[in-house]
């Protein structure tokens, strides 16, 4: 038969107070003592006006005196309290011989004296003050009440006093300093004054204890603590964690003084967090908030570790960043847990790869950087470091394995490997990037110039303006440091200022890291109030960790952001302002914009950004065409037939993008061929691979139809699609079927879907053409 369920709230709810008069008044005590924050809430809970420094018996006399509750606290704290400690002492006394009579004397003198007391001091300290040094002062008493001898009890000077007037005049003067001098030290510590000079002790002395009790009691039951909590340790493993835990009795829930840290807290943690759940969700979240939230963040990276080192293939590697969370408070290990999770996102991209070929390049590159982090693991002796040790070499191997068997499928099956990209940009870790030369140098030269003009990469959608900024390093000097930002994503999707800011610094911090660069963090708190201002001031600290360097901001999809503008998220003098600051005032920075659109099209740009100048991306060369058609990465096995490469020119004119979908879907067709003639590309190859082509290049297509021409763009274009191939069909008969078109012409020639031979227009690329019959 289980144990019943603990609700999940069982370590962090406020403890209710015990029914029965007597066990709930010794709970008072032990809250008032060991646990401060739950005597307030059972106070708050009597009445919300009620806390430690209120009055029972003033709250009583203003017409509260119908609560219940109040009157059951009166009763705990001011009789039965005093009482119980006077009778346990009373039956010692009599097992020890004493008469009686004298006992009897000694307990109704201590219980009267510390019911007085309290009631007394709740009216001027307070309740809790009044409680406590009642219970205390009525057991002192009890003791020394009906002894007969002369006690001496030195106040400041050492004057002996008898019994009975040591008593009263150190109740006198222990209410006064106790309630004067021990208000910032608490109640306990006001107790241990009134109970210091009641006995007789210096004020020093007893000011020093009083003050400094939270700090020594914590250490003198250190000991105690340690016993009690391996107890319980051991006897939750021998009932393998079953509800209700035992770790709630543990010290660090209940003793909130206890600063010291609790050997064991955090084994005792992951036990229960491995055994039970919903007990140890609750347990976490009190400790992450209390003095020992060290065994809390301990079990948690213990937790990570433990995870991290249950992946045992390539799958678990790739889901593992979903299921760490990293703190955005740093700690220790913070940096460890970035660096898996850094692995796992690059390991899951690189699965995501449609073509083998593509995975293994990637994953390549991940082997590459677990190498590196190897390394740098082993070099180092730090406990956290040494924990992930043997992970991080685990991953390496898991990574590894899996790049040799998918290189064996390959060549097993004699698979042409498909390194072409088609859904997404080419990143800098893939080869197949080519050519782009001439558009480097011409960005370098504009770099370059004295006049700091803001650059504008403007080209049509898929004519490769992404990929080249993300491989812009690899076509300008060292010591320009590109930084891609791509607007589309979180920059331009912020609420505010603030928001903006911070994640165009992010992204900045992100790709200044690809080139080796770390930049200074930029917190997001720090923003809110100021943003522009705090932002231009880290900007101040980039230019300091550049050194000689100079940045290349490259903000892709200028558009969105002007989206975002227009809406009202941003104001439009702020943000492009800062832009023009920029460029007028750090001469260590210079701008570029990516888009599909010119500045003039945008006319707030045009007034922000002066003498922008344009550098257009079109087509590839023919000979940078021909590379990515025959050799578009290392040890490329397919070959083509001299006139199949001349009809792959034809056909997509060396648009980038159309290139490599048309050539992807050769390769798909040739691995779907007998292996004897599968590593040869011919004519009729190129020709069955068109219609698969413009279906799975349908996205760009579509968008082309939708999205870049109205409705008399397309009726233009289908009338000069059915023309058939290569046909010139003549402005004149245009016209005559189209009146008014010529705004529309200017815009398909600068859509750059057709062009102008002598007094005609023809498409400019066959597989566009195709698409609109």
């Amino acid at each position: 038969m289980t144990s019943p369920q603990l609700p999940p709230n069982a370590y962090t709810d406020a403890p209710q107070q015990h029914p029965n008069l007597i066990l709930g008044s010794l709970q008072l005590l032990f809250w008032l003592f060991f646990r401060p924050s739950a005597w307030r809430n059972h106070l708050k809970r009597i009445d919300p006006i009620l806390d430690t420094d209120s009055s029972l018996i003033i709250l009583l006399s203003q017409g509260r005196w119908r609560n219940l509750a109040l009157w059951r606290l009166f009763i705990q704290g001011f009789f039965i309290l005093p009482i119980l400690p006077n009778l346990l002492l009373g039956l010692v006394v009599w097992a020890l011989g004493e008469p009686i009579a004298n006992i009897a004397f000694r307990v109704a003198f201590g219980v009267a004296v510390g019911v007085a007391v309290g009631v007394l001091l709740s009216v001027e300290a307070g309740v809790a003050f009044g409680v406590a040094v009642g219970v205390a002062v009525g057991v002192l008493l009890s003791v020394v009440g009906g002894v007969g001898v002369g006690v001496g009890v030195a106040v400041e000077g050492g004057v002996a006093f008898d019994v009975e007037v040591g008593v009263a005049f150190g109740v006198v003067v222990g209410v006064a300093f106790g309630v004067v001098g021990g208000v910032g030290v608490g109640v306990v510590g006001r107790v241990v004054l009134v109970l210091g000079v009641v006995l007789g002790l210096p004020v020093v002395f007893v000011a020093g204890v009083g003050g400094t009790i939270n700090s020594w009691r914590p250490v003198l039951s250190f000991p105690f603590l340690i016993l009690w909590n391996s107890l319980l340790y051991r006897l939750d493993k021998g009932r393998n964690g079953k509800s209700p835990c035992l770790l709630r009795f543990h010290s660090a829930f209940w003793d909130e003084w206890q600063r010291l840290y609790l050997p064991g807290l955090d084994k005792h943690l992951l036990f229960i967090i491995e055994n039970n759940p919903v007990e140890s969700e609750a347990a976490l979240e009190y400790l992450t908030t209390s003095p020992q939230r060290w065994a809390a963040q301990a079990a948690q990276i213990e937790l990570d570790a433990r995870s991290l080192q249950g992946c045992t293939d390539v799958e678990a590697i790739r889901n593992a960043h979903r299921s760490l969370v990293i703190d955005e408070l740093r700690s220790e290990v913070t940096p460890l847990l970035e660096i898996f999770s850094g692995i796992s996102e690059n390991v899951d991209a690189a699965l995501n790869q449609a073509s083998t070929y593509n995975q293994r390049l990637l994953l390549r590159d991940v082997a590459d950087k677990l190498n590196l982090q190897l390394q740098n693991f082993a070099r180092s002796s730090d406990k956290y470091t040494v924990r992930f040790y043997p992970i991080i070499k685990s991953w390496r191997e898991i990574v590894t394995k899996y790049i040799d068997e998918l290189a064996k499928i390959t060549e097993l099956r004699q698979e042409i490997d498909l390194p072409y990209i088609t859904g997404n940009p080419i990143t800098l870790e893939q080869e197949i990037f080519t050519g782009r030369d001439d558009i480097g140098l011409r960005i370098e030269q504009l770099l370059r110039d004295r006049r700091r003009p803001p650059l504008l990469l403007y080209g049509q959608r898929r004519m490769g303006k992404t990929s080249l900024l993300n491989n812009i390093g690899k076509l300008l000097p060292s010591n320009i440091i590109p930084m891609f930002v791509d607007l589309q994503g979180a920059p331009s999707s912020a609420n505010d200022h603030a928001g903006f800011l911070y994640n165009l610094a992010r992204e900045m911090e992100k790709s200044a890291k690809k080139q080796g660069l770390t930049l200074p963090s930029l917190p997001r708190e720090i923003l809110e109030s100021d943003p522009f201002t705090y932002f231009y001031e880290w900007l101040d600290k980039v230019e300091l960790v550049l050194e000689q360097n100079t940045v290349l901001l490259a903000l892709d999809e200028f558009e969105v952001l002007d989206n975002a503008i227009a809406k009202g998220r941003f104001d439009e003098q702020d943000v492009l302002g800062m832009l023009r600051h920029l460029i007028q005032h750090r001469p260590r920075f210079k701008v570029l914009l990516a888009g599909s659109h010119t500045i003039e099209e945008y006319q707030r740009w045009a007034s922000y950004l002066i003498n922008v100048q344009v550098v257009h991306i079109s087509y590839l060369k023919e000979a940078e065409a021909r590379q990515l058609i025959e050799r578009p990465v290392k040890d490329f096995t397919l070959r083509y037939e001299p006139n199949a490469v001349e009809r792959v020119l034809q056909l997509t004119r060396c648009h980038p993008f159309l290139v490599q979908l048309l050539c992807a879907e050769i390769i798909v067709l040739k691995n779907e061929q007998d292996p004897s003639i599968r590593r040869l590309a011919t004519l009729a190859d190129v020709k069955a691979a068109i219609p698969q082509a413009l279906k799975s290049g349908g996205f760009f297509f579509a968008d082309i139809q939708n999205n870049q021409v109205d409705a008399t763009g397309q009726a233009i274009l289908r009338f000069i699609a059915a023309q058939g191939e290569g046909t010139i069909v003549s402005r004149q008969t245009l016209l005559q079927q189209f009146a008014d078109a010529d705004i529309t012409f200017n815009l398909l020639l600068q859509r750059e879907l057709i062009e102008e031979v002598d007094d005609g227009y023809s498409f400019q690329v066959e597989l566009i053409r195709r698409w609109f019959i």
